[in-house]
């Protein structure tokens, strides 16, 4: 267009050319810019569409992810004791389990960083924890819980009591008796038993989002980034960026959940399913990267909770993890290099 504008085969006589021909100049500068920024935005989303289609089967090149940092979240904490067994809490049990998988995957996958979001028993609040995943850049959050059951009622008739009764008033008042029956009320532990891995709700996608463009550092590559920053973070076209990326977190933390139930099937836990929160588990969409959360047991189960608080039980469960997160690596880095 500036060469045209050039040509000395532009004529004309018009004495106005000139202020014409400067704005239209600089009317085809400013379109020229805008149509750079409308194909930098292209390329960005192009490489994000990549990724997602390629998560989805698709044999379509991406950008090669890697899981180099895991943050794992020990529930509760402090005075926050979490659900209660009949000797134990959730917040103990929580952190006993994720020390022992930190050092497991230190010791098992050495070139993957680890952080917890507690060392001890104190309490986080669910900003805290979510802080220290994203301030730390990780890329994968695992939360360790506890699952509790209510305990069942039951109850049962032991005898009658007689009881004196009056209807009507004054000459006309008359006295009755009846058996009024009399009645036992104890509870059992409720019989839950079992393991389930959460992931965010798929209608809590907003929060999802939030934290993408709160923290698009922390998965946005330097090619990536520079397409880009001239784009308004609250603007619809970086919206469908933030999606795109919120969509693939969303579908590698429902294969990593499916795939720590497998594991748990494997030594003979009773699966109860991968699943999606409706309520609550703020952090797993508070956090700019692929989140669960792992439900070990009912500490409300009299044998799980010995389960849970055991040497053996809670190695167990270190290794099913462990063993799911060799596999999730596997399928985000040489599975998907191979597609």
């Amino acid at each position: 267009m500036s060469k045209l504008l050039r040509s000395p085969q532009l004529q004309t006589n018009d004495k106005n050319f000139g202020v014409v021909n400067k704005h239209f100049y600089k009317t085809a500068k400013i379109v020229s810019y805008k149509m750079k920024c409308k194909f930098k935005f292209f390329l960005a989303i192009s490489l994000l569409c990549f990724q997602s289609t390629h998560l989805l089967g698709y044999n379509a090149p991406y950008q090669k992810a890697r899981l180099k940092k895991i943050i794992i979240d020990a529930g509760h904490g402090g005075h926050d004791g979490g659900a209660e067994g009949k000797y134990s809490n959730e917040k103990d049990v929580a952190l006993a389990v994720s020390l022992k998988l930190e050092k497991a995957i230190k010791e098992q996958m050495p070139e993957i960083e680890v952080v917890l979001t507690r060392y001890s028993d104190i309490y986080q609040s669910p900003p805290t924890k979510a802080n220290i995943a994203n301030s730390n850049k990780g890329d994968l959050f695992i939360s360790i819980h506890c699952n509790s059951a209510a305990a069942i009622r039951h109850s049962e008739v032991t005898g009658y009591k007689t009881e004196v009764y009056y209807t009507g008033k004054g000459k006309k008042k008359k006295k009755y008796t009846r058996k009024v029956p009399q009645y036992r009320s104890w509870s059992t532990p409720n019989p839950a038993k079992g393991t389930e891995t959460y992931i965010w709700g798929a209608h809590k996608t907003d929060m999802k989002e939030k934290a993408m463009r709160e923290n698009e550092s922390l998965y946005l590559d330097s090619a990536t980034a520079n397409f880009v920053r001239d784009f308004d973070p609250n603007s619809p076209d970086r919206m469908i960026l933030y999606s795109l990326k919120t969509q693939q977190y969303f579908n590698r933390s429902a294969n990593l959940a499916l795939t720590v139930e497998e594991e748990f099937k494997k030594v003979g836990r009773i699966s109860r399913q991968a699943q999606q929160r409706q309520v609550g588990i703020w952090v797993l969409q508070a956090v700019a990267m692929p989140s669960i959360l792992v439900e070990t047991g009912f500490i409300s189960n009299p044998e799980e909770e010995d389960y849970l608080n055991s040497e053996n039980g809670q190695i167990e469960i270190v290794s099913c993890l462990v063993q799911a997160l060799r596999r999730y690596k596997y399928s985000i880095e040489d599975l998907g290099a191979a597609k």
